[in-house]
This record gives structure tokens, C-alpha cells and sequence, in this order.
């Protein structure tokens, strides 16, 4: 996929990256959205590839129009019996392919340069995912940006961990080369592989979402090995909770916390270490960090407004907006979506659906997503908070919290758990709510504890819709209920 990122832009191609985690189902929908004529297929993938060419094949009659598979074989990988199955109808392998090319071959330049050079489809968290269109400009510059950010000096050693299908893997795939980088890949990410390559190649850089930072503190210590240099972590995705990111830097990597979405080609804001941050203790370091903070250099703008006036919410830290984005690292808009693409740039802004709070130096911080906060006898209640107080209980590995339906209050919150192993049953949904109260007002405290997994989207982002669907299906709390907890 490293090499697509340049061989496909070089002959004139938009990249579509799609997301491993996806069944056939959707990869089938994806394709056939994209109008895509080639798909790169990794042999692990083989099986779900060729089930969506299937799919597509049922409702094309002109067989011509499907995307050709070219295969990815990796002698490391075990080839599976779908793959020796069905190798007549593969008519290239991947490095045959390549053989066919030649070295005066003169590369595409674009005659603009918001011609599209790829196209990402969202993860698909809350909706059916959408096609968001990249240009080479904003490419370019959100590269550069993320060079910066990243405090990326000459010949940085990277650690995958970010999938490069999320948002061009923030468009560092193209920042790397850009610095004459080294490339880590990793096959599966678990904390013992991300230590092992660490301490292997000396990695200088590595990111993740705030769920690979949780992995990596509550990993055994027999997985772990010492940094033998600086690591600097970029996190982005939901707002790291200040308990991880503390816990991360006591391991001895250094975090940089941005934000972005799909549409903002990935990171557009981060939070800049002020000097006198530096005397503050451990603990309020780690709540300033969390922030969304400023908009980097190739963005030219972000600010928190009321989406109906479109006035700016003042630097008071109270008073919540939606945080909206502007510049030339905003997509291009949505493909074959006019009406979305209309919808999110109303009033010359992207609306990018977070609600937050902007404070009097400036900086930004989300305190939750329009659609997840909960509305509780008339009180709004961030998720993101109480999510914070969850990760801060030494049991809790991980967390989130949606509205559950209640008959007298509306909706409550309702919280999903996953506890770490070593503490197996022993914690209680009451001893959770508890400690909720003990931090909380009473309001924004779980009336309802669930234990277990948490759906993951490919990104380590927990999918709130799937949880929702859950808290809905278990029904309305009554007063007595909600009195009892």
C-alpha cells in the first residue's frame, strides 16, 4: 500500500484505500461507488475480495466492468486454500505486475492541483460510510503539516500502527517519503510487537488512536522493553483520556495529541506545549494535553460557533459550539453527494459534528460528538467527561458511555465496560457508579453498567452506534429503577 500511495498518483489513478475490516458486503458497495478497475488484494484479504467481485458479478452483466484483482503474495504469510482455489481467476500477482513497467516511463502531473488523488471513505462510526474526496494540494500540504507536528526531523524511523487506509495513514505515508524516512510494518499490532520493533530498529515516531495507547500501558510487563530513545506518539481520534496519556509518558514516550477527521485529511488541529505548562503537576499536564488546542500551519482556520448564527462561542471554556474548519486541507467534498458535501460546508465552513468549548488562549477542546451527547431532564451531559472518570478507575480498560431511553429523565447515561483481566469479576456496576458520584454530579454518573467488549471500527475508534442500538434494545428505565441505582 506504501508504494500505491506514489505509483498510483504517478500514472494519473485516484487511490481508493479500503478498510480490512470490512465483509465482502461492504467492500462490494465500495467498489462499485468508486467505479474502481483494479483492486491490490493482500492474499490474507484474498477470500473477502473475491466474494465482493461475486456480489458485484450478480448484478453486472457486463463482466468487463469489474475490478481485476492484482495479488499481493507474502512469502511470510500462508497462503489459504481460497486463495490456490480460485489463482485461475487472479490474472496478475503483484510483482509480475510491476515487471510489466518500464523505467523511461514519463509520470502524470497534474494540469491542477485540486485534481482528486484519493479518495477515503470514512469509517463509517455512526453512518454508512462516505467517499471524501482528497485533492493533491491539500495532500501536499497536510504531509508537510504532519511533518511538523510530528517533530519529524531528517530520516525518521515510523511505526505503522496507524492503518495507511485511514486517512492516507494522516497522510504521513507521503510525509515520511518527504523526509527520507524508514518504514516499520506491522502485520497484527499488539503492545509485544510495537516494544519488539521499538527496541529493533530504534522507531523515532510511531501514532495510534487513544485504544493502541491503552493497549500499550495496560500491556504485561513481560511484554514490554525500555525505550532505547525518544518515541514521540501522535494520538488522535476520540480525546485521549489525561489518565492514559500520563500513564503513556511514564513508559517514556512522548505524546502529541491532534485532531482532524476524514474530511480534514486527517490531522488539522493539535495541542502546542505552552513553557508554562512545564511547573504544573503530573496530573493537570495530562488535562492540558487532552485539548484539541490550535490549527496547524497549512489549515487556515478553526473556531467553535453556534451552527444556526455562525457566530464564534466566547473563550470562556463554557460555552459549547460546534467546531468548524476551513482551508485548503478540507476535502474536496463528498463523491457523487452534492447534497452532503452542500450540508457540511453551509456558511463556508466545515461542520465537523464535535462539540466543544474554546477557551480564553485560544485552544479548542471537544467535549463530545452532536449526536452522543446525552440530554438528561434538561441537562446536557458530555460523554467525553464521563468517559475521562471511567479511564481513571485502576479496573477500567476501556469505556464509553451512550444515552440509554428513560421513562422520567429522557435518557440516562449508560456505560459499557471492559475491565482488565487481572481484575476478572471483582468489580461491580454499583462500585462503578459509585466512583462516578464520587467525581461527578450525580446526574452525569451511569445509571447502568454493562460489562464486556466494545465494538471497534479498523481505526481503534468504539463504535457509539452499535452501543446505542444495545442501550435501546434494553428498554426504558423506570423512576424506581433509576432511584434504586
Amino acid at each position: 500500500m506504501y508504494e500505491l500511495h506514489f505509483g498510483v498518483p504517478m500514472v494519473g489513478g485516484v487511490l481508493c484505500t479500503l478498510n480490512i475490516r470490512h465483509d465482502s458486503a461492504m467492500i462490494s458497495t465500495l467498489l462499485k461507488h468508486s467505479r474502481a478497475k483494479l483492486i491490490f488484494v493482500d492474499e490474507q484479504f484474498f477470500e473477502i475480495a473475491f466474494n465482493a467481485i461475486e456480489i458485484l458479478s450478480k448484478n453486472n452483466t457486463n463482466t468487463s466492468n469489474l475490478p481485476q484483482i492484482i495479488l499481493v503474495v507474502d512469502k511470510n504469510y500462508k497462503s489459504t486454500d481460497e486463495v490456490a482455489k480460485h489463482t485461475s481467476l487472479v490474472k496478475l500477482e503483484y510483482e509480475s505486475f510491476l515487471l510489466r513497467g518500464t523505467i523511461d516511463f514519463n509520470f502524470y502531473m497534474p494540469k491542477d492541483e485540486l485534481e482528486p488523488i484519493s479518495l477515503n471513505y470514512t469509517s463509517g462510526t455512526t453512518s454508512r460510510p462516505k467517499g471524501v474526496v482528497y485533492n493533491h494540494r491539500g495532500a501536499y500540504l497536510n504531509s508537510l503539516a504532519t511533518v511538523m507536528l510530528n517533530e519529524m526531523g531528517p530520516k525518521p524511523i515510523y511505526l505503522w500502527s496507524v492503518p495507511m487506509f485511514h486517512c492516507n495513514g494522516w497522510c504521513l505515508v507521503w510525509g515520511v517519503a518527504a523526509q527520507g524516512g524508514t518504514n516499520i510494518c506491522l502485520r497484527n499490532v499488539t503492545a509485544k510487537e510495537v516494544f519488539s520493533n521499538v527496541a529493533k530498529h530504534r522507531v523515532s515516531h510511531m501514532g495510534g488512536a487513544p485504544t493502541v495507547l491503552t493497549m500499550i500501558i495496560n500491556s504485561p510487563a513481560t511484554d514490554r522493553k525500555p525505550l532505547l530513545g525518544k518515541v514521540v506518539v501522535m494520538t488522535g481520534g476520540a480525546p485521549p483520556p489525561p489518565e492514559v496519556l500520563l500513564k503513556m509518558e511514564d513508559l517514556g514516550f512522548v505524546v502529541t495529541h491532534s485532531y482532524g477527521l476524514t474530511e480534514t485529511y486527517g490531522p488539522g488541529t493539535y495541542c502546542v506545549w505552552k513553557p508554562e505548562w512545564d511547573t504544573l503537576p503530573q496530573n493537570e499536564k495530562a488535562k492540558l494535553k487532552s485539548r484539541q488546542g490550535v490549527h496547524h500551519i497549512a489549515l487556515e482556520g478553526v473556531d467553535v460557533k453556534n451552527p444556526k448564527t455562525m457566530e464564534s462561542v466566547p473563550s470562556d471554556g463554557k460555552t459549547m459550539g460546534e467546531v468548524m474548519l476551513r482551508g485548503n486541507t478540507v476535502m474536496s467534498g463528498y463523491l457523487n453527494d452534492s447534497k452532503e458535501t452542500q450540508e457540511a460546508f453551509k456558511g463556508g465552513w466545515y461542520h465537523s459534528g464535535d462539540l466543544g468549548v474554546k477557551h480564553g488562549d485560544g485552544y479548542i477542546q471537544i467535549k463530545d460528538r452532536a449526536k452522543d451527547v446525552i440530554i438528561s431532564g434538561g441537562e446536557n451531559i458530555s460523554t467525553i467527561e464521563v468517559e475521562s472518570v471511567l479511564f481513571s478507575h485502576p479496573a477500567v480498560d476501556d469505556a464509553a458511555i451512550v444515552a440509554r431511553p428513560d421513562e422520567h429523565w429522557g435518557e440516562t447515561p449508560c456505560a459499557f465496560i471492559k475491565l482488565k483481566d487481572r481484575y476478572g469479576q471483582q468489580v461491580s456496576s454499583e462500585e462503578i457508579i459509585r466512583f462516578c458520584r464520587d467525581s461527578l454530579p450525580k446526574y452525569m454518573a451511569p445509571r447502568t453498567v454493562v460489562f464486556g467488549d466494545l465494538p471497534k471500527t479498523s481505526t481503534g475508534k468504539t463504535q457509539k452506534f452499535v452501543l446505542k442500538e444495545k442501550a435501546k434494545a434494553m428498554g426504558s428505565l423506570s423512576s424506581k429503577r433509576n432511584s434504586r441505582l
